[in-house]
Parts: structure tokens; C-alpha cells; sequence
């Protein structure tokens, strides 16, 4: 029986990355041939008969833009079971039709490692005895674009790989997670559970002490409260035209603060969706402006 891919030695991800790498050391093979330079002989890789050591160096550079490829193609994009086999060896290999895919991008990495080439290329020619001579630029015909005033050639860009939903695989935009319709599922499946934990906190003994406690406080306000020691002018009218049309002047917790209520309560207040109790009025009206506005 196989193992499952998680154990295995080389991953998925390290299967692609090692494609990847092995499409772009053809490239710079081919690209340190057709500029005349020995591929096999390097600068700053070892010289090996089992490698061609200068295109290991031409490629160093794009190691980066590979692994930048790569790791924004996974986070985007899962990858399929189909993609790959097992060997008995637990090692991960590639399926013949994944491997045409991932050939595909062979020229970007081409375009890529065209203009370093040539860099180096420049870097040896500068050291022989004729080093006016220009140096042709069979990959990147920068020469005849110089010589034409056209922009030159740099290093192409890395595409990202396309993003998909996680819950569906439809296309959706790069910055998303899930299309609208699995977004909407999973709102609603977390504010159910929410509403679920929110049940049993809210029935808690610590949660059921503090509204006690609150409740005997507001009635102990009440209590003591008495309309006499409200000011003649602090009528239900004046509240209505001069207090909550210029609550919003204030800040949510400001009201909350002022009158000790919570900040969803001060919030309904301030939208006139709740009057807060005779009490409070004259602390508002200090808060706004509004006594001064109506004394003179």
C-alpha cells in the first residue's frame, strides 16, 4: 500500500520546483551555446562532468522568480492528485500531461535569462584584446533596437497563475479567497456558529452577574433621580429638536462614557433608535452644546 503524499520524500511542490529549475537550466544552456560560451565551464559552480556548470550560474539569478512563481501559484491554485504519481520509493513524480504544462513556461524563463547571458557574455568579451568590437546580441537583439532607438530588452515579467475559489475552483479575483457564493456560505456558517458560542457566553455565571449587577445599578439611578431636579427648559421637545440632532457630534464613546452604557447602546442612541432616560439629558445637552444654544 502507497503512502499517503504527505510522507513522502520529495513533495508535490518540490517535484514542480525541480521541473521548473530543469526547464530553466536548458534555457541557459541554450542560451550560453548560441552566445559561444562553453555551458560546461563555470565561474561559480565547480566544473563537473555531470553538469554543465556555467548554466548553473546563468540561472542563479532566476532561482528566485521560480520559487516566487511557484509559491503564488500554490496559494492561489490547489494542486490536483492527477498531477503526480508515487513511486514504490515514496518519492513523488510528475504525470507526462503535467510535465507539457509546466514545458509551456519555457519562454519566460528564455526571455528571463536572455539578458543575463548576454551580461556575462560582455563580462568575458571586455577582457580580450578587442574589446571595442560590439558584442552580437543573438538573444535579446538589443544591439539592433539600440541602433533603431527602441526600448531594450530586460528580463521578462512572471506571470501569476491564475486564482481560484477554495471552495468551488471557479476564477475569482487575485485578492480573493472564494467567490461570492462561497463567501456568502461561509458568512453565514460563521455567524451561526458565532450566534452559538454568543448563546452559551451570554448565559455564562460571570456573564449573568454582570447584567445583574448593571440592572441594580441603573435602577439604583432611577431611584434616586427625581424630576424636580431637572431644569424647566429640558423638556422631551427640547431633546427631540436640540439634544439627538447634534449627538452626532460626538464621538460613540464619549456617550458611552458620559452616561456608562455600552457603545452599541450609545450607538443607538445617537441614531435616535433609542431615547436614554431623563437623567442623562442634561449630561448630553452639556456634551453637544446645547444648553448654551438654548439659555441665551
Amino acid at each position: 500500500m502507497s503512502r499517503p503524499l504527505r510522507d513522502r520524500r520529495v513533495s508535490p511542490p518540490n517535484a514542480i520546483l525541480n521541473y521548473l529549475y530543469s526547464v530553466l537550466e536548458s534555457e541557459a544552456r541554450l542560451a550560453a551555446a548560441a552566445l559561444g560560451l562553453d555551458p560546461g565551464l563555470g565561474v561559480l559552480h565547480v566544473d563537473t562532468s555531470a553538469r554543465d556548470s556555467l548554466a548553473c550560474d546563468l540561472m542563479e539569478p532566476l532561482r528566485s522568480q521560480i520559487d516566487a512563481y511557484l509559491l503564488d501559484w500554490i496559494t492561489r491554485q490547489p494542486l490536483r492528485r492527477e498531477w503526480f504519481c508515487e513511486q514504490r520509493d515514496g518519492n513523488c513524480r510528475l504525470a507526462g500531461s503535467f510535465t507539457v504544462r509546466l514545458s509551456e513556461t519555457a519562454p519566460i524563463w528564455r526571455r528571463a535569462v536572455a539578458p543575463i547571458a548576454e551580461w556575462v557574455a560582455r563580462a568575458f568579451w571586455s577582457t580580450i584584446r578587442k574589446p571595442d568590437a560590439p558584442l552580437p546580441t543573438r538573444l535579446t537583439q538589443n544591439n539592433k533596437r539600440g541602433a533603431k532607438g527602441g526600448p531594450l530588452q530586460s528580463p521578462a515579467r512572471i506571470p501569476s497563475q491564475e486564482n481560484i475559489c477554495a471552495g468551488c475552483g471557479k476564477l475569482i479575483r487575485r485578492n480573493s479567497t472564494h467567490c461570492p457564493d462561497c463567501s456568502l456560505k461561509n458568512s453565514t456558517a460563521s455567524l451561526i456558529e458565532g450566534a452559538k458560542l454568543g448563546r452559551v457566553i451570554g448565559h455564562t455565571p460571570q456573564a449573568e452577574a454582570r447584567r445583574r449587577e448593571t440592572k441594580r445599578r441603573h435602577d439604583l439611578a432611577r431611584q434616586s433621580w427625581h424630576p424636580s431636579n431637572q431644569p424647566g427648559w429640558l423638556t422631551e421637545d427640547f431633546y427631540a429638536k436640540e439634544i439627538q440632532p447634534r449627538l452626532d457630534r460626538a464621538t460613540l464613546s464619549e456617550i458611552a462614557s458620559l452616561i456608562k452604557v455600552s457603545i452599541p447602546y450609545a450607538s443607538d442612541i445617537r441614531r435616535g433608535r433609542r431615547r436614554p432616560h431623563q437623567r442623562h439629558w442634561e449630561s448630553l445637552a452639556r456634551l453637544v452644546g446645547a444648553t448654551v444654544a438654548r439659555g441665551d
